[in-house]
């Protein structure tokens, strides 16, 4: 009897142990019956939409209830409204072989090549447990490029104690408006600010605020350098965006300097400014002035500009002691015609002078022609100094009237008659080359007796008419590089009436007056404008 007893206390036990291993096991896999997964791109442009979908399934045969995901976006994410870094959901229960997706967008921000990491947790209660369980996994995306220029123009040799002016340009190509834009600077130690334009919050911050795509801007800081000969100095500056609180760079960019030993100070002028903006079609008064601020007198010097750009008109050069040759683009300025080039004695200063005139225009071959740009490189002993120039665009608006035309068809008597209408179609043509230009329209006045009969073409076209002035307007909007010159030329038409006067008969009469297209062109940061001739009539009978 007791060995009865004995292998049924041992067969229980077994029984049991069997069972306690299979819950055991179960326990043990349970949290491996769910999959969670992060679905999204794995590498992103700076400031693009992601969407991270978060798929889930229960792969077991029980039911989970009562869970609740967490989704952490990775740091610095841009939200959208009413999100918060970390977001709860609660989930229905997750019957067995259930599977499901829930999204969450938002926009990543950081340096290129730098990864960002989304995460995701999932609790939940398997059914008839009283344990949670939790299911985690993540995504990394990689920023691979980031649409933002940011570059400094500073020069590589930098003479100790002398003042210096280097640039930060920035531009955006994003297609997304970034908000809580800034710069800081971080100088190497001798370096003495003196101002910024524009200015800034302190020395070493600026405020840019909002950069929508295509937009962009300079900072320009002065100051003065000093150390000794030889040293190299290194600048930095990094370009990102405050969120709460904190500096979220972007791009960065590192530039050095070594200190030479100064012998002579280089300026140029054109047309007495220093900072000139050229235009098509400009003449251009270069002034070179150049000081000897080492301590020995010089002698039997050369100087040469050496002129680079498409926009010169190099058969226009002139100079009374310069020498050039046709077809070359560079003046040459020798000690035998330049008193101080044959002695320069410390601290005193000189000057040559030529003048160059720009072409109307030049041919376009693309994206290489955008933005230009002169330059003239000053040679003067081992003196090396650059300057550079940006240029306007060129806008053009073509105005043509006509009585006979495939648009309207008009109507009236040729030559008009006084107290008969006549309609005519005016056609406006803009041309826009070199740079891209902001807020462009074309405005012209009609002439006495003229009205607009309401025709125009395109229907859609932004035409005002303001009846206190009598000025037709045309707003064009933003004209990009080349428009009308290597693409389709943007045009309208519309219909006016004339019926003439009795004092107008005998006389030939201002339709529209001389058209004016205008814009902000980007580039320069100008505000330019291009005129054509007027429409008159036939003498009225």
């Amino acid at each position: 009897m007791k060995r009865v007893i004995t292998i049924a206390i041992i067969a229980v036990a077994a029984i049991s142990g069997i069972m306690g291993y299979w819950y055991y096991q179960r326990n043990i896999y349970s949290k491996e019956i769910l999959r969670l997964e992060i679905i999204a791109k794995d590498a992103i442009q700076l400031g693009e939409e992601i969407e991270y979908t978060v798929k889930y399934k229960n792969n077991g045969d029980i039911t989970l209830e009562e869970p609740r995901l967490i989704f952490e976006f990775p740091q610095n994410s841009i939200l959208q409204n009413g999100q918060t870094k970390r977001q709860q959901t609660f989930l229905n229960d997750i019957y067995p072989g259930e599977g499901k997706t829930i999204s969450f967008k938002a926009r990543l921000l950081g340096k290129e090549g730098e990864t960002k990491e989304a995460k995701a947790l999932l609790s939940y209660r398997p059914k008839n447990l009283k344990a949670r369980y939790e299911s985690e996994t993540s995504h990394i995306a990689l920023i691979k490029s980031a649409p933002i220029t940011f570059e400094m123009d500073l020069p590589s040799k930098i003479e100790s104690g002398k003042e210096i002016s280097f640039r930060l340009n920035y531009f955006s190509n994003i297609d997304y408006p970034l908000s809580g834009l800034g710069i800081i600077v971080e100088y190497p130690s001798g370096f003495n600010f003196s101002k910024a334009v524009p200015k800034g919050l302190d020395k070493t911050q600026w405020d840019i605020g909002l950069l929508n795509k295509a937009d962009g801007g300079k900072v320009e800081i002065t100051g003065n350098l000093s150390g000794e000969i030889g040293e190299e100095k290194e600048f930095k500056a990094e370009l990102g965006l405050w969120q709460d609180g904190e500096f979220i760079p972007l791009k960065e960019t590192i530039k050095a300097a070594i200190i030479v030993k100064p012998a002579l100070y280089i300026i140029q002028h054109i047309n007495g400014n220093p900072q000139y903006v050229a235009s098509p079609g400009d003449t251009l008064h270069y002034e070179i002035f150049f000081r000897n601020i080492g301590e020995d007198a010089m002698d039997n010097l050369f100087l040469i500009a050496r002129l680079d750009g498409k926009a010169f008109d190099f058969s226009t050069i002139k100079s009374a002691f310069g020498d050039f040759e046709p077809g070359d683009n560079s003046i040459i300025f020798d000690w035998r015609k330049v008193p101080k080039l044959q002695l320069l004695a410390p601290q005193e200063e000189g000057k040559i002078e030529f003048w160059i005139s720009l072409k109307e225009r030049w041919d376009l071959s693309g994206d290489q022609d955008k933005n230009p740009v002169i330059r003239n490189k000053i040679y003067l002993s081992q003196a090396r100094e650059e300057f550079e120039n940006k240029v306007n665009s060129r806008i053009e608006v073509v105005q043509k009237g006509v009585f006979e035309d495939e648009v309207f068809g008009n109507t009236g008597e040729r030559p008009p008659r006084v107290g008969q209408p006549t309609t005519y179609t005016i056609t406006w043509q803009a041309k826009n080359y070199f740079n891209d230009v902001k807020g462009a329209k074309i405005r012209a006045v009609l002439g006495k007796g003229v009205r607009l009969t309401g025709k125009i073409f395109p229907e859609d076209s932004s035409l005002t008419f303001d009846s206190q002035s009598r000025e037709v307007v045309w707003r064009l909007g933003d004209l990009e590089a080349g428009r009308g010159v290597l693409n389709p030329v943007p045009n309208v038409s519309f219909q006016i009436e004339f019926i003439p006067v009795q004092d107008q008969r005998g006389k030939v009469i201002t339709l529209i007056g001389d058209p004016e297209i205008s814009g902000e062109d980007q580039w320069t940061g100008q505000n330019i404008s291009g005129k054509d001739g007027k429409v008159e009539s036939e003498a009225v009978q």
